[in-house]
């Protein structure tokens, strides 16, 4: 297993080695963080997605990517053992050390092994049900489980598939989008509760850095929908049960030039002012990836994203959501050499000064 996690020495030595521009870069609790980072969701669960994701990783890796981004549900397991495989490699080949990169991984979908050939009930009961990590009622109907012997079972076999001592940052992945259906808010809010008293204990233990919510609706929602919930009151009951110092730091969520709640509702309230998600995160001190950067493939065909410079469309939509003011970086999934060439031309241009994305952002939505 290797040891260690992302500081802000080894971040600081990635981006010296990278030769990338360190305006391409975004400071966050100290660590330098490449501005475009790379996921791992799409994929069949098969040795030649494998071989394709660990080649994608470690050329991302090489191009001066340090954010690296999977879960354990992603292709069954197997999108985590792509990354650790390619970390490990680069790590043997002396390319990085542990120290210049930033694993993130998510938990609370329930999901089978997509190296061994059972269907998903079947390894349920063998590997969760009998050996008592979970009984019966726990998993939810949309096949999600937060309770905290679960998630502290999947966080061991994502730090075995990843063949890592701490992961930087573990997600609660998607917690009220899969839970409100069966609960309500007050015990899902629980039910948070005591995830997060996990996490801070794992964070002890030195098995995490640091935790977050990685999410589809619930900050981008209206106040009035059932999944909504309000990062100031996440972010409080983090500090009462971590303290000021406590380990929730980040969040994920859909953004790009379609999904653009994130910057133009002012959904959220922070010190009783109306703000977007993004506003929100900066004045709370939570740092915000995001995903879907192209809505898988949708929104770069011709016409669909408006035209505001001479890059193409995959660079365009890259450039308008980590210029956005609070994004640390837009997770891009890429898996063949080309798409990898194609997307990380983008590390050689510079993000939008922010006044010129102000001017930008009132130009598209007038």
């Amino acid at each position: 297993m290797i040891s260690g996690s992302a500081t802000a020495d080894g971040t600081q030595k990635f981006l010296q080695n990278s030769g990338i521009n360190s305006l391409n870069f975004n400071k966050f609790e100290n660590l330098l963080l490449s501005n475009v980072g790379i996921g791992t969701y799409l994929g069949d669960p098969d040795n030649k997605t494998d071989e394709l994701v660990t080649s994608a990783v470690k050329q991302s890796i090489l191009s001066g990517v340090n954010v690296i981004d999977t879960a354990i549900n992603y292709r069954s397991q197997k999108a985590e053992r792509s990354v650790g495989k390619a970390i490990s490699e680069l790590i043997d080949e002396k390319k990085i050390t542990r120290d210049q990169i930033f694993i993130s991984s998510k938990n609370g979908y329930v999901t089978n092994d997509g190296d061994i050939q059972e269907d998903l009930m079947q390894y349920v009961i063998r590997e969760l049900g009998k050996p008592g990590i979970i009984k019966e009622g726990d998993i939810n109907s949309g096949y999600h489980c937060m309770t905290p012997a679960y998630l502290s079972d999947q966080l061991d076999r994502s730090l075995k598939n990843l063949n890592l001592e701490c992961i930087d940052l573990m997600y609660l992945h998607n917690g009220i989008e899969a839970q409100i259906k069966d609960i309500s808010k007050e015990e899902f809010l629980e039910k948070l509760k005591s995830v997060f008293e996990l996490y801070e204990q794992k964070r002890a233990e030195g098995k995490i850095k640091f935790y977050g919510m990685a999410t589809w609706e619930c900050f981008r929602v209206t106040k009035d929908n059932p999944q909504y919930l309000s990062l100031e009151d996440v972010v409080e009951m983090a500090k009462k049960i971590g303290g000021d110092n406590h380990g929730f730091k980040f969040i994920q969520l859909p953004f790009n030039m379609n999904f653009d709640q994130a910057l133009l509702s002012k959904n959220q309230t922070v010190q009783n002012k109306p703000v977007s998600i993004l506003e929100s995160a900066v004045t709370l001190g939570i740092g915000v990836f995001t995903s879907v950067p192209f809505m898988q493939g949708r929104l770069l065909s011709p016409g669909t994203m408006p035209e505001f410079n001479d890059l193409k469309p995959s660079l365009r939509a890259l450039q308008f959501i980590r210029s956005s003011p609070g994004v640390l970086a837009p997770l891009v999934g890429q898996k063949t050499s080309e798409h990898v060439l194609e997307n990380l031309e983008i590390m050689n241009i510079l993000p939008i000064a922010s006044d010129d994305f102000l001017s930008l952002v009132k130009k598209l939505t007038s």
